[in-house]
């Protein structure tokens, strides 16, 4: 019976630190709506690495998630849902993972059946796209490569569908 109450606790926690972070969002040096999107090198979970410059010319969902993050588990059907249904678009999804290794990550994505890209955060792009605050986080990149919508904490999916839309 301790799972309930512990679950809600977490939820309610990553809710406060979402308000927390975003009230502090203006000070700290995270990326803002029209910033170009900060360059990155991550490696991929698989084997290899990914940059920014890999996804040049379309339209891009950073998705932040770690195996232990409650609202990331409950964000990961629907990524993969709507990355299923505007792929054809051009829309690209990478999932990050962060402050996990490989195992654990590539663990999350098979549980969710995430067919798209996963990549280890390093700390170049942990603070460059202000992820030391909390998670998930949600960068939505467009096909010039700028900032169409930051977002920290649980996102719903009509929200995510949204922000999607506003970058094909």
């Amino acid at each position: 019976m301790i799972g309930a109450p512990l679950t809600h606790f977490v939820r309610f926690s990553a809710f406060v630190l979402s308000m927390v972070a975003t009230t502090l969002a203006p000070a700290l040096a995270i990326p803002h709506e029209g910033d170009a999107a900060p360059a990155f090198t991550l490696d991929k979970a698989s084997g290899g690495s990914i940059t920014l410059a890999n996804f040049k010319g379309r339209p891009l969902y950073l998705n932040f998630f770690a195996s232990w993050c409650v609202p990331c588990n409950d964000e990961a059907p629907s990524v993969a849902a709507l990355y299923a249904k505007y792929r054809s678009k051009g829309f690209a999804v990478l999932g990050v993972n962060v402050l996990e290794d490989k195992t654990k990550a590539l663990g999350f994505a098979k549980q969710y059946k995430w067919p798209f890209p996963i990549a280890l955060a390093n700390d170049s792009m942990s603070s460059n796209y202000g992820i030391n605050i909390g998670l998930p986080v949600h960068v939505f990149i467009d096909k010039q490569g700028k900032i169409s919508t930051y977002r920290l904490g649980q996102m719903d999916p009509p929200d995510i569908e949204a922000a999607i839309k506003k970058i094909l």
